[in-house]
């Protein structure tokens, strides 16, 4: 498996999980820590960010991965899950609500988490991958 491939599965992997976690502590966290409001990490600049660096990172790791192993269908997982993250920092809470922003962007981070963990498997399994 080439390196550079399986740092990038691993790094997307990392950056969606830290997607839902933000979702889904942040509110807590700032309950129960409020000098954390003073790090505007419910800025919408932060989903924004999020995004660019997951985007590539997703699109070159699953394209390089499935162009060795021939499962494309987890780079339509892959896309799924960016597209539902794109759409809940496009919609915003404004148009779908903060739960519905919520759960597009954990659907999203669960997609794109499950495309990359494929990928990164299924490289290890497989002969062509290792060049």
């Amino acid at each position: 498996m080439k390196i550079t491939q399986a740092l990038t599965d691993k790094f997307s992997i990392g950056l969606s999980m830290l997607c839902a976690i933000h979702c889904m502590l942040l509110p807590l966290l700032l309950v129960a820590l409020p000098s954390l409001g003073a790090l505007q990490l419910d800025n919408e600049a932060f989903h924004i960010w999020m995004l660019i660096a997951v985007i590539p990172t997703s699109i070159y790791a699953l394209t390089l991965g499935c162009k060795k192993h021939q499962r494309y269908r987890l780079i339509t997982w892959g896309v799924s899950g960016l597209t539902l993250m794109i759409l809940a920092v496009t919609l915003g809470h404004e148009v779908i609500g903060d739960s519905g922003e919520k759960l597009l962007t954990l659907f999203g981070a669960t997609f794109v988490v499950i495309a990359h963990i494929g990928n990164f498997r299924r490289c290890q399994q497989h002969k062509s991958c290792s060049n």
